[in-house]
């Protein structure tokens, strides 16, 4: 085993879990810097987004990457969480299964929304800041590059994404509109100026909201974003006055805790006086409390409430999957050959040493005891006997290269070690 993984999605970890398991970015980097310490010469990736955790691992030299039941202790110890919770819904896959699901995540065939894009730059992100971290590696980078030329295969190859439908728009073409009927009379309040809050933004003003503030904890970035498209910026010490004024709330922050509490929202409730209000939190962990969805006039959704038209997405994309699906398993066997390929290829060469030193002897031994040949006899000698020895390793040769494009070669590897002596 060189290769392993483990992780849990929004198919198997229960919101409330998922949001205790999440990395921020500072997070991510200082787990990863525990991964270098904790398993010195291992190879690691985390990758953290709204619905997935998923660790990889991987090690060439020092014996075989952490199992997968460590990796768990290990994403539990970093998180806080008992690993008995963590336990039964997280998976664990090693070596061409790691692969193959890599290259589905990336590929958007994992995600909640069927080939949505984000999922490619958040691929990307992991694998840089495990770069930055030292903790990756040319199994790690490998794997990862053969991901987002898989993910661009399924993107050009087929049309499961040509209708590019994130989470942001299927929270504002489905859920948005499914309360309003229209946006330009609306005051829209989007909290967060990240990638998130851009795209979703961008969604609004398709849909027609012209009256939109932006609130972010950097006054600057808040700015940024509001001179990009059109929007006003307004002070986060003055988000429940905001708040007050809202029809549309969309929060997208990176904050661990709730930015806007029941006891938060009950004061700027008193002040609404009675108006509807639309909540799309789309942060995780979730930024508006739970508990605020059962007020009265309010329709609170998070990412998981997306579900349904996500599902709907998902079957008008489901065509596509075959077509997808086989790019991935074709590229799965491709790396995983160049893989097998590049474990074999040292005892190849030490193979070929072997015999050509061996060679080279007893033609010394035999030029020594015929020293009446002249240059033009010894070197037909010579070439006969490489001939020779090269139709010998000829079919054991080919056998382990076939061998390593079509499944694992260990056993023959190990074989030919004992066989022919090979030290490391």
């Amino acid at each position: 085993m060189t290769l392993a993984f483990v992780g849990g999605s929004h198919r198997t970890v229960p919101m409330e879990l998922r949001e205790r398991l999440a990395f921020s970015a500072e997070q991510a980097a200082e787990a990863l810097r525990r991964f270098r310490e904790r398993f010195p010469g291992r190879e690691g990736v985390l990758l953290s987004t709204c619905n997935r955790v998923e660790l990889y691992a991987a090690s060439e030299h020092d014996g075989a990457p952490p199992a997968p039941r460590q990796l768990v202790d290990f994403l539990a110890e970093c998180r806080g969480i008992d690993a008995a919770l963590l336990t039964p819904v997280l998976a664990g896959e090693n070596d061409q299964a790691a692969v193959h699901h890599l290259f589905s995540v990336a590929s958007g065939l994992d995600s909640m929304v069927l080939g949505e894009p984000q999922i490619v730059a958040q691929v990307k992100q992991a694998w840089a800041l495990a770069q930055e971290e030292k903790t990756a590696g040319p199994l790690t980078g490998g794997m990862f590059q053969a991901a987002l030329r898989t993910a661009k295969r399924v993107a050009t190859e087929t049309a499961i994404g040509r209708e590019r439908l994130s989470i942001p728009s299927v929270a504002v073409a489905d859920f948005a509109s499914g309360v309003f009927e229209r946006f330009d009379d609306k005051r829209v309040l989007l909290v967060g100026a990240g990638k998130m809050a851009h795209e979703t933004l961008r969604y609004l003003r398709d849909a027609g909201a012209r009256d939109i503030v932006i609130v972010n904890r950097s006054m600057a970035r808040a700015e940024d974003l509001a001179a990009k498209l059109g929007a006003r910026a307004g002070r986060s010490s003055d988000l429940l006055d905001e708040l007050v004024r809202a029809d549309l709330v969309v929060s997208t922050t990176g904050a661990t805790e709730p930015v806007v509490t029941l006891e938060m929202f009950t004061g700027a409730e008193r002040r609404r006086g009675g108006r509807p209000l639309l909540v799309l939190d789309l942060a995780m962990p979730r930024d508006f409390d739970p508990r605020i969805g059962t007020r009265p006039g309010v329709w609170l959704y998070s990412i998981d409430d997306l579900g349904a038209a996500c599902d709907a997405n998902r079957k008008t994309r489901q065509r596509e999957m075959p077509g997808a699906l086989a790019i991935v398993e074709e590229e799965t066997q491709r790396f995983m050959g160049d893989l097998h390929h590049r474990s074999s290829a040292p005892v190849i060469e030490r193979l070929r040493a072997g015999w050509t030193e061996t060679g080279e002897s007893e033609l010394d031994r035999l030029f020594r005891r015929l020293p009446g040949l002249d240059d033009t006899a010894r070197a037909e000698i010579r070439q006969s006997f490489q001939r020779y020895a090269a139709k010998l390793l000829h079919s054991p040769l080919t056998s382990l290269r076939n061998e390593a494009h079509s499944g694992s070669p260990h056993g023959l590897l190990d074989a030919l070690r004992r066989l022919f002596d090979l030290k490391d």
